[in-house]
C-alpha cells in the first residue's frame, strides 16, 4: 500500500489546508504519484454531485490521482460546525471504518496519500472518538501544522504530547507564519525546534493569497527524502 501521512494542526485555521497540497505537489517533485484526502469536512455547500468543500477541491486540484469525491471526503457535513454537532444536525454517525475503507481504496491508487484531519488533533467525531482515533486507527505518522501565532508554543507542544501518548510518530513540523504582525518571529521559531522532537519541514512565510507550489518550493527536499523512507 501507498505511504501515507496524517496532517494536523495546532488549532483551526492554522493552514492545514495549504500545508497539506503544499505536501502533495511536493512529492509529486519527488517523482510520486499522491492523492489528498479530507475525511471529513464541515461548511460544505451543495453542488451537482453532492456536497462540496474548498478544502477538498484544493485536495484534490493537488492531487495527481484522479479519485472519486466519495473516497477523498467520506463525510461531507454542511453545517460550519465542529465534526460532531454537524454530524449530529445532519442525522449522520461518523464511522473510522468507513474511513479506513476509504483510505484503503486510495492507497491502492497512489505512492503517497496526504490525509489532512479538522481542527486540532482532539476534535471529537462522536460521542466515543475523535480525530486523533481516526490517526491511530489509519496508523499514520504525524506532520504537525504550527500556526505561527501568540500562544502556539503552548499548542505545539500541547499537540506533540497527544501525538506521542497515542502511541504515533511525529513525522515532521511546517511553520505556517499567519500572523503576519507576530512579534519575535524568530524566537519562537527557535524554541519550537529546540522542544518539538521532529524535522522542522520548511517554514511557509505568511503571504496575502499563499499558494502550495510555492510553499512546496520551500521544504527542505532532503528531509522530505527522509520521512517517505
Amino acid at each position: 500500500m501507498a505511504k501515507g501521512f496524517f496532517v494536523t494542526g495546532t488549532d483551526t485555521g492554522v493552514g492545514k489546508t495549504l500545508i497539506a497540497c503544499a505536501l502533495l505537489h511536493a512529492f509529486r517533485k519527488h517523482g510520486l504519484s499522491a492523492v489528498g484526502m479530507k475525511p471529513v469536512a464541515a461548511g460544505c455547500e451543495p453542488g451537482p454531485d453532492g456536497p462540496r468543500c474548498e478544502d477538498v477541491d484544493l485536495l484534490r486540484a493537488a492531487s495527481s490521482v484522479a479519485a472519486p469525491l466519495s473516497l477523498v471526503n467520506p463525510y461531507p457535513l454542511t453545517a460550519p460546525l465542529a465534526p460532531h454537532i454537524a454530524a449530529a444536525q445532519q442525522g449522520v454517525e461518523i464511522e473510522l471504518e468507513r474511513i479506513r475503507a476509504a483510505y484503503a481504496e486510495l492507497a491502492q491508487m497512489s505512492g503517497v496519500v496526504i490525509v489532512e484531519g479538522v481542527g486540532g488533533f482532539r476534535v471529537p467525531f462522536n460521542t466515543r472518538q475523535d480525530s486523533a482515533d481516526l490517526a491511530v486507527v489509519l496508523g499514520l505518522p504525524v506532520i504537525l501544522v504550527v500556526g505561527m501565532r501568540l500562544g502556539c508554543l503552548n499548542h505545539a507542544l500541547l499537540s506533540q504530547e497527544a501525538i506521542q501518548a497515542r502511541g504515533l510518530r511525529l513525522a515532521g513540523w511546517v511553520a505556517n507564519r499567519i500572523d503576519a504582525h507576530m512579534q519575535a518571529f524568530d524566537a519562537n521559531l527557535r524554541a519550537l525546534q529546540e522542544r518539538l522532537e521532529c524535522p522542522l519541514l520548511g517554514v511557509a512565510p505568511w503571504q496575502e493569497a499563499p499558494q502550495p507550489q510555492e510553499v512546496a518550493a520551500l521544504f527542505d527536499t532532503g528531509l522530505m527524502a527522509e520521512i517517505f523512507r
